[in-house]
């Protein structure tokens, strides 16, 4: 008997090296689409959040792309930087980023933050809350490059962390709390910009209370990724309401 080939989709996703959350989050939003669909992760050495030389070293271009050729080795369909390095260092940077990769591997190439970017102006989004676990220097950075996109962080929470790894350590209800904080300005939507920090747990729930989108990074990347590869992010519940977000702006 001859069987035709499998097709499922398959999402390639780079990932900081010392990063616990994104994977694990990742594969469960996969996981209504069964065999369709399924994330593949390659790793370089993120272990510090700071304007320090140390930490920016960590941003430049031949790890990243040493990374994504192999991890294009597993033939995926897109291949996503899944990091918010941009949201302090520019968007330029993510483009530069995805033409090196696609022009390296032939994959075509996103990343987190140019989800985000794309997100924001498909919602209209002008006021912004922002959540993150950074220290100041990171957090008044994002805000400066967000108000040159034309959206005013009129609200902000921190932790004043930047050991990356430990912004896993944070629990979902520790995150929430900081989003409901924010909340009070009413902004047009609150995004938590960290890919290892345990907000979409509680997205939907923050969402259901006071009716304010929660963009959580970790799903942003998810939902823009599905719908490149030509999947339906709608199909995928109970981690905020940016999956049915991105589906309802593919199909307008």
């Amino acid at each position: 008997m001859t069987y035709p080939p499998f097709d499922g989709r398959r999402v390639g996703m780079l990932t900081p090296s010392s990063n616990t959350v994104l994977e694990p989050y990742t594969s469960a939003m996969f996981a209504p689409f069964g065999d369709a669909a399924s994330a593949h992760f390659g790793r370089f050495r993120v272990v510090e959040i700071s304007m320090s030389e140390a930490s920016q070293s960590q941003f430049t271009l031949d790890p990243i792309l040493e990374a994504a050729e192999r991890l294009a080795e597993a033939n995926p369909h897109v291949i996503a930087w899944n990091g918010t390095s941009a949201a302090w260092l520019g968007l330029e940077k993510d483009r530069a980023l995805c033409a090196a990769i696609t022009e390296r591997t032939g994959v075509p190439a996103t990343s987190t933050m140019l989800a985000y970017d794309a997100l924001y102006r498909e919602m209209g989004v002008k006021r912004l809350g922002l959540v993150t676990p950074y220290i100041d220097d990171i957090q008044t950075r994002i805000a400066a490059n967000y108000a040159a996109q034309g959206l005013e962080v009129v609200a902000e929470a921190r932790l004043e962390d930047k050991g990356n790894y430990s912004f896993a350590t944070y629990p979902p209800e520790q995150v929430g709390a900081m989003v409901e904080e924010v909340a009070q300005a009413s902004p047009d939507a609150i995004a938590i910009v960290c890919t290892n920090f345990r907000g979409a747990p509680v997205a939907a729930r923050i969402e259901d209370a006071c009716g304010i989108p929660v963009l959580d990074s970790v799903a942003v990347t998810a939902a823009h990724c599905l719908r490149e590869v030509g999947l339906d992010p709608a199909r995928v519940t109970g981690w905020g309401s940016v999956f049915q977000r991105v589906a309802a702006f593919e199909t307008t």
